[in-house]
């Protein structure tokens, strides 16, 4: 019996369709599993303005959503023992840096908690070269170090993604969109996400509209600077067929929820397991927490490829337990799991707001509609 009465399910519902009433963006999906089990599952809007009508299939960029698909991927072959998490980078990919450099002590864990230093450089401004993944690998390479290695979080917006799909790429010998595909998407069922485009797929996914801010509704000092700009080049199909594993991938709210719901109950869902219990306890225990991210400007608890819940400023209710973890998109979109409640949650939009107030506000009144009907 599930412990989401029909009464919650359709305020819950009602919640959902008030955001997109009152304007908050065009279009939405709202995905909630409780104990392996769909509760929720929603679609309401249109694509784009003035355009189709949004479904539960409709793919949309899910930004740093992304991440932990990457990371998971990873996780998968340390998993395995191909890879360590205190091992040096250049262990396995000795063009990263040079032997006796700062650089070349930066570990995997480092890449993974976000304290690697390397979390901005010249390729975050370059999107014309982000469909070639040669060509990312070489500024990799030639980057030095923002911060000392292990020293200072600071979130790696778009080299997180590059720096863990290239250590895939060197241990498994597999390009990250496909190992990801091979070890997560296909195993789970996830039919409608993938990192970027692949060859032959058309290019339907939702359009990003992004909202100015509500007046004196941010501190101008966090976030990664105007959202609107940030978002723009994730219009293009060039972009969409890329392949940038912290940013570009493309899929669903019922797909992100099902994966959140396979690591809140252990690695396992319906009978296919992706992880060990063991993986996800050690992968989900907090790495690194500041009160002043040294990219984004705000507080910040980094497990390793994940937030951890426990700030004011985690989307995944207003008063998130520390023990939640997840990831948040752009001010788009969010995926949490609570292994305690055994919930895995996804919320997707086509409306791209900022992310220290707007989104975390309308991600974490439905979050807090979720908890409050399981009590």
């Amino acid at each position: 019996m599930s412990r989401i009465s029909e009464t919650d399910r359709e305020r819950i519902a009602d919640l959902f369709d008030r955001h997109l009433e009152a304007g908050l963006h065009h279009g939405a999906q709202l995905a909630v599993y409780v104990d392996g089990e769909p509760v929720i599952d929603l679609a309401g809007g249109v694509s784009e303005p003035d355009g189709a009508e949004e479904t539960r299939e409709t793919r949309h960029v899910l930004f740093s959503s992304t991440k932990p698909y990457a990371g998971v991927t990873l996780h998968s072959l340390v998993e395995e023992g191909k890879l360590d998490y205190d091992d040096r980078v250049v262990e396995h990919w000795p063009e990263f840096a040079d032997e006796g450099t700062e650089k070349a002590e930066i570990t995997v864990r480092q890449v993974l908690s976000h304290t690697a230093g390397l979390n901005r450089g010249e390729i975050d401004d370059r999107p014309d070269l982000w469909g070639d993944w040669d060509a990312v690998v070489e500024h990799l390479e030639a980057m030095e170090p923002n911060f000392p290695p292990g020293e200072v979080p600071a979130y790696h917006a778009l080299t997180f993604g590059w720096l863990v799909g290239e250590l895939v790429r060197r241990v498994s010998g597999t390009p990250i969109e496909a190992a990801a595909a091979e070890r997560v998407f296909d195993p789970l069922g996830l039919d409608d996400t993938g990192i970027g485009l692949r060859e032959g797929e058309d290019d339907d996914v939702a359009t990003l509209v992004g909202f100015e801010e509500f007046d004196r509704c941010r501190d101008p000092g966090e976030g990664l600077g105007d959202h609107t700009e940030v978002a723009a080049p994730f219009n293009s199909e060039a972009i969409h067929r890329a392949v940038i594993p912290a940013a570009n991938g493309l899929g669903t709210a019922g797909d992100m929820a099902r994966f959140y719901a396979c690591l809140a109950n252990g690695g396992e869902l319906e009978g296919t397991r992706i992880l060990e219990p063991e993986t996800v306890e050690r992968m989900t225990r907090l790495e690194a927490e500041t009160d002043a991210d040294g990219t984004i400007g705000r507080e910040a608890r980094f497990a390793l490829g994940f937030w951890k819940g426990g700030t004011a400023v985690a989307p995944y209710g207003s008063l998130s337990p520390e023990y939640v973890f997840g990831h948040a998109g752009l001010g788009s979109s969010v995926g949490w799991a609570d292994p305690e409640e055994n919930i895995g949650f996804s919320y997707v939009t086509n409306g791209v707001r900022d992310g220290s107030y707007e989104h975390v506000a309308r991600v974490n009144a439905l979050a807090d509609a979720v908890r409050q009907a399981l009590r």
